[in-house]
């Protein structure tokens, strides 16, 4: 991770990066203000329009640790900036999502519906159109939120190999296997 950790991270225009005594780094944008705390070993510059990260030696944790926090880093500063979009599509018959507000209610072939309360961070849009598979859309600027809630949101209902029933994230491929074969062999 050391040759990802030596790249400098860009600073659009708009942003503002600030570390302040504590090594915590506090990243504002127009899409929302992300705060991250670095490890004291590493040492985070900010030059001009760039953040330049250092390590004080060779060993193993330094250079894992100053890869980690670069792209972490480098993250943050394209949240504030641009944002995440994750697109999920429900697969299955009678599988539906709709969202009002904050809360997210999925019937997902269950005898209940499953109520899901997002995060303030994120946005939510569910889109259903006649003969389409319902979709999900999340937008948020912190990119670890946002995978950890489509990760959970997923794990309601997996991706089977066999039919390809489930929620899985759009244009993602779900390996699919032969079912079984009919007759007995002899």
């Amino acid at each position: 991770m050391s040759r990802i950790g030596k790249l400098p991270v860009a600073i659009p225009a708009g942003v503002t990066v600030t570390v302040d005594n504590n090594n915590v780094v506090v990243v504002k944008g127009p899409k929302g203000t992300l705060t991250q705390e670095v490890n004291p070993i590493i040492k985070v510059n900010v030059d001009g329009a760039q953040v330049v990260l250092e390590r004080p030696d060779d060993e193993i944790a330094s250079k894992s640790m100053h890869g980690l926090y670069r792209a972490l880093i480098n993250n943050m500063v394209e949240g504030v900036s641009k944002g995440f979009t994750l697109e999920m599509e429900f697969v299955g018959v009678g599988y539906r999502a709709e969202s009002n507000g904050q809360m997210l209610e999925m019937s997902l072939g269950y005898s209940h519906s499953i109520f899901f309360e997002m995060p303030p961070e994120i946005k939510v849009e569910a889109k259903t159109e006649k003969r389409s598979n319902p979709i999900l859309k999340l937008e948020s600027c912190d990119k670890q939120l946002i995978g950890q809630v489509a990760a959970k949101i997923r794990s309601f209902r997996m991706p089977e190999p066999y039919k390809g029933k489930g929620i899985k994230f759009m244009n993602e491929n779900i390996r699919r296997k032969v079912g079984k074969s009919g007759g007995k062999a002899k």
